[in-house]
């Protein structure tokens, strides 16, 4: 049985006072229509109590935040009043999530990168990795729906955020939301095809290996660095020279490729195609999801020919640095679990963790740690005072 939540688990709410006067502008988006101007929760409103929820270990449950709008130390905080569970799961109908997209440029745009690699120097794009990753709702009926054949691993149904993370400034910059099947229009690479963006580099893992993808990206004068299959078939054109520094980074093989074999004029590459072969620990998937097989080989396929290979190597790690954040995202900033099961309140839940992310980085100079997030909680429930808050922030800002 859930606690009860008292006024007296809520003392930090001042935190909240910095966050209203952001979210101010959204008040009156989705009131068109509200012409008794008889709206209780507004836009604003909204964002607060996922805030709230995102923020406070107490807040589990639209029902919890459904009770701590009871309490007066909230309502006066948030300026919000009773909300009903009704209210709370209509308000998506009306609330467009691409309005809280420009909060998030904005916030953005006050954050400088958190520091280059200096081997990465000769790469003009801004670095972003993309990805997607399955979440589950809290509705039981979802829930299920979530469940994974015991015989495949595959599963059913569920959400996808499609997400795109700028590797320098440790932000997600984009979500896209689908349904999880992954077919059709949400396969990951038709979504990443519909949302590119010139001047970036695109790091992708093999499961957006597609030739008509990757002349997207080279025809708008971004970059990609993407592995393919281990039994990716392909003719060398070029062999290129490998310098110490490659030698010593693990690469083997450096040369132009000729791949491709379709028949479909828009599946063939129309680009020169870069194949980086870098030597791993050879591995072998495990459970009922396993992951794919390594022949000890890592291939690399880019677009990027006058960078050295060591170079591509290096680009690719960073793309393990989307992993990094899904892991922050989904069990530190409790969205595991969402507080609705439309796409559009999915998709205001992930904008609002954004927000929470970039406040916690512009406030501390540093990417946001689960000791920062814990502090801020603390904060909110009454343990930490603000001076404690602060003097942990403090300590976390860079020396100059």
């Amino acid at each position: 049985m859930a606690r009860e939540i008292k006024s007296k688990d809520l003392q930090g709410l001042k935190f909240f006072d910095k966050l209203a006067p952001l979210l101010a502008p959204l008040h009156d988006v989705g009131t068109e229509r509200d012409r008794a101007h008889n709206r209780v929760l507004h836009y604003d409103q909204y964002c607060l109590l996922v805030l709230l929820y995102l923020f406070s270990p107490l807040v589990t449950s639209v029902r919890a935040l459904q009770q701590a709008s009871e309490l007066d130390v909230v309502r006066k905080k948030l300026g919000v009043s009773r909300i009903s569970l009704g209210s709370f799961s209509e308000a998506t109908d009306v609330f467009d999530p691409e309005r809280l997209k420009e909060i998030v440029r904005e916030l953005g745009a006050e954050l400088h990168p958190l520091g280059r690699d200096p081997r990465l120097r000769d790469v003009q794009h801004i670095l972003t990795a993309v990805d997607g990753t399955l979440i589950k709702t809290l509705a039981r009926i979802a829930a299920a729906a979530c469940s994974t054949s015991r015989s495949t691993g595959e599963t059913k149904a569920a959400w996808r955020l499609h997400t795109h993370f700028e590797v320098e400034r440790g932000i997600p910059t984009r979500f896209d939301v689908t349904g999880g099947s992954g077919k059709g229009e949400q396969d990951e690479r038709a979504v990443l095809g519909r949302t590119l963006e010139a001047g970036r580099c695109y790091l992708m893992d093999r499961g957006y290996a597609k030739f008509a993808l990757f002349n997207q990206i080279h025809e708008i004068q971004s970059s990609y660095v993407c592995r393919i299959r281990d039994n990716s078939v392909y003719t060398v054109l070029k062999e290129r020279p490998l310098s110490d520094e490659d030698r010593a980074a693990g690469i083997v093989r450096d040369a132009i490729v000729e791949m491709g074999q379709s028949r479909k004029e828009e599946d063939r590459p129309r680009h020169p195609l870069r194949l980086v072969i870098v030597q791993t620990t050879p591995h072998e998937g495990h459970g009922v999801q396993r992951g794919h097989d390594s022949d000890g080989f890592l291939r690399i396929l880019t677009n990027l020919t006058d960078v050295p290979a060591e170079v591509v190597a290096t680009l690719y790690k960073y793309r393990w640095t989307i992993e990094v954040f899904f892991r922050f995202f989904k069990h530190i900033l409790g969205c595991r679990h969402l507080l609705s099961t439309d796409p559009r309140g999915i998709e205001i839940q992930a904008y609002c963790a954004i927000i929470a992310c970039l406040l916690i980085t512009l406030w501390s100079g540093r990417k946001p740690t689960k000791r920062t997030y814990e502090m801020v909680c603390f904060y909110l429930i009454g343990w930490a005072t603000e001076e404690e808050l602060l003097r942990h922030i403090e300590k976390l800002k860079p020396r100059v």
